[in-house]
């Protein structure tokens, strides 16, 4: 692609590089439009001797094209695509869940020139519909080696930005709670978990108590479990203050294995996760949620139970990666 300025009567197929407009000021033309004989003929009748143009060349790659063709080559399974128009494709939520992006993929691709996508935050919660990313191609052509650059980054990472799934969870609630405290504890934590919880598509299917003792809590693990649970969430008067504490020690003798504790998120420092073996690969997530669950400004339970009630396996490695950003008050 090359830019010049030709005569109105050389400038039909070619790109218009700014607007043009008529005797009152209006937009008569846009710029980025490929000039017909018709606009030939209104450029005459506006007085106009002259045009500033892009003109493709062999290999050029018109940027409506590109930007559907890196649409293609960046959207994973749960976003669907726009059409092009002017140079822009956005990327949308099939269905409500979390967002998924390659970073590495994403900065490599941002890293040829003329090609831009933008994306939201890896595993932000998204809603049906929403925009996910938006792609851009900024001159008004790229050739066609920088797209298929592009196209193998993409294929190479199975695809950069795409949406999992909100999965219907069932969900048990264990309240570690002191007999005098239960009705205060119950009245203050269950209904903030059980709004999450529906807010996002899930419902509670159990709620157990257990006292300040490890028996309690393994056979209040182990009695949710054995109900078909798919996701416990465990709080209580206090939070976990250790990971011997009573319920980590009732989640291990409840067969669980402790994949983190300690959150590098504030609110939520105190925050537990475990698995219990389900035989399968996932294995039933046990959310030990701090203090701050009663609370429903945003906090480490929001953070991570979205990710959870998509099927993702969260990894003390993931837990580790919230710090950057994890300052949330």
């Amino acid at each position: 692609m090359f830019l010049t300025t030709l005569p109105v009567d050389q400038a039909a197929g070619h790109i218009l590089r700014h607007n043009i407009a008529d005797s009152a000021g209006h937009k008569a033309l846009s710029k980025g439009r490929r000039l017909t004989a018709d606009d030939v003929a209104r450029l005459h009748a506006l007085g106009v001797t002259s045009v500033r143009v892009a003109v493709l060349e062999p290999g050029d790659v018109h940027e409506d094209e590109a930007a559907q063709r890196l649409a293609d080559a960046v959207r994973r399974p749960g976003v669907v695509a726009t059409d092009a128009v002017h140079s822009r494709v956005n990327l949308l939520a099939e269905t409500d869940g979390v967002v998924e992006v390659d970073v590495q993929a994403l900065l490599a691709i941002n890293d040829i020139d003329g090609l831009t996508v933008a994306t939201l935050p890896n595993h932000a919660l998204v809603r049906e519909r929403k925009r996910v990313a938006t792609i851009k191609i900024i001159p008004f052509a790229i050739p066609e080696a920088l797209i298929r650059r592009a196209e193998q980054i993409g294929a190479d990472a199975g695809g950069v930005v795409g949406v999992r799934r909100l999965l219907q969870r069932r969900v048990g609630v264990l309240l570690v709670v002191s007999p005098e405290a239960r009705e205060r504890i119950t009245r203050l934590v269950l209904p903030a978990i059980e709004g999450r919880v529906t807010e996002l598509g899930s419902a509670i299917a159990a709620v157990r108590y257990a006292g300040l003792d490890e028996e309690e809590v393994a056979e209040g693990i182990a009695a949710l479990h054995a109900s078909g649970c798919d996701l416990l969430i465990t709080a209580g008067e206090t939070s976990i203050m250790d990971c011997d504490d009573v319920t980590p020690q009732g989640i291990r003798a409840a067969g669980g294995r402790i994949e983190h504790y300690g959150a590098p998120v504030e609110p939520g420092n105190l925050l537990l996760l475990a698995y219990l073996d389900d035989g399968s690969r996932q294995g039933v997530p046990v959310l030990g949620a701090p203090g701050c669950v009663r609370s429903r400004s945003t906090n480490i339970v929001d953070l991570l139970l979205p990710r959870l009630l998509a099927g993702e396996r969260v990894t003390r490695r993931a837990i580790i990666e919230l710090g950057h950003g994890g300052l949330l008050g």
